[in-house]
Formats: C-alpha cells, sequence, structure tokens
C-alpha cells in the first residue's frame, strides 16, 4: 500500500539522538526541549478537544468538519450570479444529454460551491467512505494485540481510542481542506459526494482550470455540467451503483490484517543499547496493514466499476457535446488523465484512507461503451446498467471487441426467441397440456 490508512506513518525525525533517553532528563526528553511548548501544545489539544463532540467511533468527524473548514480560505457565499451560470450550464447540458442516452435527468437542483461549502455539504458523504476503513483498522490492531499487553493497557484503551479518534479527525479535517480549493465538481471522485440529486460546480475551482488550458471559462464551466449532470443521470437511473461501491469499499476494509509477528521478532533480535536501531526499525514500515489478497481483489473489482462508470460518463458527454463547444476534444483528454492517472482528488483520498479510486482502465471502458453503442445502439448499451451481472468484467475490457460480439450474439438468441410462435407447439385438437384430464 503506498499510503498508509489513518494514523500509520513514517517517522520523519531523523536525529537518532532524539530517539534514545539522555542522562539527567527524566523520561528521556531530548536536551534544549522546551517545557512552554509542551504547555502551549496541550492548550491547543485541550481547546479542540472542549470545542469538537466527543467521538464515538474510530473518526473524529466533528474535529475533522472543524479542521477543514479553518483552513480554508475565508470566503463569502457563491454569489447569485454563480448560482445561474451553473444552474443554466446543467439545464443546457441535461437538453443536450436527453439525446445521448436512455436515463433519465437525475439532477432535482443545482447549485455553486464556496470550498467552506463542499466540505459542509459533502462531510456526511466522508464518514461513509472513510469508516468502514478507519473501523477495520482500529479493530485489527485490538484484535493483534498481543493478550498480556492487552490486559495492562485496559485502563487506557478507552482514552486511547477517544485520542485516536481525533488523530484520524484531524488528518482527515486537514486532507479535505486541500482538496475543497482543488475540486471542480461533486462527482470529482466517480461518486456524486453531496446531497442526492444536488448537483454543484465550485466557480473559483472552475476558473483556475480554465486559465491552465487557455479556454473560455463558459466552454470549461459547460462542459464540467454535462459530466456532473451525466454522473447524477447514471447513480439516479442505477439504483444499485452506489451501494456497490461502498460495499466494495467495505469488504477492502474487512480483509485488512495486522501482522504482529513482526513485533515479535523485533523484540527478540533489537540491541536496546542502540537508538539509532531502535529508530530505524520503529519507522521501517511494520505496522503497516497488509495487502492481502481479499483487498486485492476488492480493489480491482472497484477499479473496474470506477471505469466503467468514468468510461461511461466519458462516452456520452462527447456524445451530448459533439462539435458544439470547440474546446471539447482538450477537455476530454485533459480530464482522462486527470482522472486516470490521479488528480488531486484521488490523491488526497488514497492519503485519507488508504485506498485509491482511481479508474485506471478509462480509456479501455471508453473504448468498451463506444463499441456496444456502434454495434446496438444507445438504449441496449444503457440497458446492461440494469444488473451488475450485466456488466463488462475486467476481462471484458482486455478484449472489448469479444464482450460486444458476445453481447450481439446473445441479443439475437433473445430476438430468436421471442419470434417463436408457441401456438404451433400444440397439435390440432390437442389440449392444453396444464388443464387436467377429465376421468
Amino acid at each position: 500500500m503506498s499510503n498508509f490508512p489513518f494514523g500509520f506513518s513514517n517517522s520523519g525525525d531523523d536525529d537518532p539522538e532524539r530517539s534514545g533517553k539522555p542522562e539527567g532528563l527524566p523520561g528521556g526528553l531530548p536536551p534544549g526541549f522546551d517545557l512552554t511548548q509542551l504547555g502551549s501544545m496541550l492548550s491547543q489539544l485541550g481547546q479542540m478537544m472542549s470545542n469538537a463532540t466527543p467521538s464515538t467511533g474510530p473518526v473524529n468527524y466533528d474535529l475533522a468538519k472543524q479542521m477543514a473548514l479553518s483552513q480554508v480560505p475565508q470566503t463569502h457565499p457563491a454569489s447569485s450570479i454563480d448560482v445561474k451560470q451553473v444552474s443554466d450550464a446543467i439545464a443546457l447540458a441535461e437538453v443536450w444529454l436527453d439525446g445521448a442516452t436512455s436515463l433519465p435527468a437525475g439532477v432535482r437542483h443545482s447549485t455553486a460551491w464556496t470550498p467552506k461549502q463542499w466540505i459542509e455539504a459533502t462531510m456526511p458523504m466522508w464518514e461513509k467512505l472513510c469508516s468502514p476503513i478507519a473501523d477495520r483498522v482500529s479493530s485489527a490492531w485490538l484484535e493483534n494485540l498481543p493478550e498480556q499487553a492487552r490486559e495492562q493497557a485496559g485502563p487506557l484503551l478507552a482514552m486511547m481510542g477517544s485520542m485516536g479518534g481525533m488523530a484520524f479527525g484531524s488528518q482527515l479535517g486537514q486532507g479535505l481542506a486541500q482538496l475543497a480549493v482543488e475540486v471542480l465538481t461533486s462527482t470529482d471522485i466517480g461518486l456524486p459526494l453531496g446531497p442526492e440529486g444536488t448537483a454543484a460546480l465550485l466557480p473559483l475551482a472552475v476558473s483556475e482550470f480554465g486559465k491552465g488550458l487557455d479556454l473560455p471559462e463558459d466552454q470549461v464551466r459547460l462542459y464540467l455540467a454535462a459530466r456532473e449532470a451525466a454522473h447524477h443521470r447514471l447513480y439516479a437511473g442505477v439504483p444499485w451503483l452506489r451501494d456497490r461501491v461502498m460495499t466494495l469499499i467495505a469488504n477492502f476494509a474487512g480483509a485488512i490484517s495486522i501482522d504482529f509477528s513482526a513485533v515479535e521478532d523485533l523484540a527478540a533480535t533489537m540491541d536496546m543499547s542502540n537508538p539509532a536501531g531502535i529508530e530505524a526499525a520503529l519507522s521501517s514500515g511494520m505496522f503497516e496493514p497488509k495487502v492481502t489478497e481479499s483487498q486485492q481483489a476488492a480493489m480491482a473489482s472497484l477499479e473496474t466499476v470506477l471505469a466503467l462508470v468514468e468510461g461511461w460518463v466519458d462516452t456520452v458527454v462527447a456524445d451530448a457535446v459533439g462539435d458544439r463547444l470547440p474546446g471539447a476534444a482538450a477537455l476530454q483528454e485533459t480530464l482522462r488523465r486527470r482522472r486516470a492517472t490521479g488528480g488531486p482528488a484521488e490523491q488526497t483520498f488514497a492519503t485519507l484512507i488508504g485506498l485509491e479510486l482511481r479508474p485506471r482502465r478509462l480509456r479501455a471502458a471508453a473504448d468498451l461503451w463506444r463499441a456496444l453503442e456502434d454495434s446496438r445502439g444507445v438504449d441496449a448499451r444503457d440497458a446492461l446498467w440494469s444488473h451488475p451481472d450485466l456488466l463488462p468484467s475486467s476481462a471484458d475490457l482486455d478484449d472489448p471487441k469479444g464482450f460486444v460480439e458476445r453481447d450481439k450474439q446473445f441479443a439475437d438468441l433473445l430476438s430468436g426467441l421471442e419470434d417463436i410462435d408457441t401456438s404451433e407447439l400444440d397439435g390440432p385438437g390437442d389440449e392444453p397440456q396444464d388443464k387436467p384430464k377429465e376421468v
């Protein structure tokens, strides 16, 4: 795992002298340690604890929200002009999308958000996304803690849980603060993060994004509005899809394990007289949760689903926009790279929970959806979303032509069965098979 989930990180202190216990200092406080700094740290910690609602789980989300809001730039709420521009863009995009997909519109309300408004609106979904992994990491530590150590730490476990919840909440808050000033829409990670049916763009980020591409802001806004509306159509028209993504995240979390044999080996071989060696061992990542085969399977399934989502959106938006926007091709390619290689949203999410929501095979999925549309039309393409078992698999992304051919053969078979005249199965004068015989 390239990123440590909540609270797992390597020490950044390269000074081996800080690892030992200098003479004359009780408890091993390093030379030159200023006790006033400790007082200041404890004061800040006390203030955060008094302002935040006590944590009842592995993440203090109230603290996370407070920290995120305090770290983003202070701005006024989105203006009425911003809201109208976004609403007009969504409305026009919906008209274009009507001709590109059979799924009905899923947006019931459209608006503009500032970074602070994004944090407020998306916090409930972040709780749903982060809790399964945070819960499992916390329980994995307790499950693997040696019995003797668990008994000795018994009175402290509640306090450790509360402090852990605050540490996790602090990390989440910092990540969301960074993410809030970079996201473009409510669906940047492939999921509608805001309230159901609410489409939202972040005007400040959209403006900066357009400057980097040297494109008119209204074109960028309209293209992003089409993507936002297409995501909402898919999730509103496919009720099982959101739950499927959440289930895969939960499956990933459920397979988290921590190998404490490394701790036992360390205790048996460590030279306690060598502080530098102790520091190196503790910072070697031995406490990192190990990626299991079950996690890899869940991750692969999640990446496939997200690739299918993003590939479908990519295809539908390309059809909807057509030649209407001169900069559409540049926007499509930029956003493809941003999603497939990991834009700010994906990178921050991976840092927060150790799981990348990255559609690595976006292009293959887009090619497959395009081929299906060419083969059987828009309605048949979208009909594959009616049940998860009908969707292409990861192997199908390796062979899109083969999947399209099998799909066409299956459709022809069903069509042939529908054309059979069942009345010809009974002979002239024969009684229906299900009619009871008279005695």
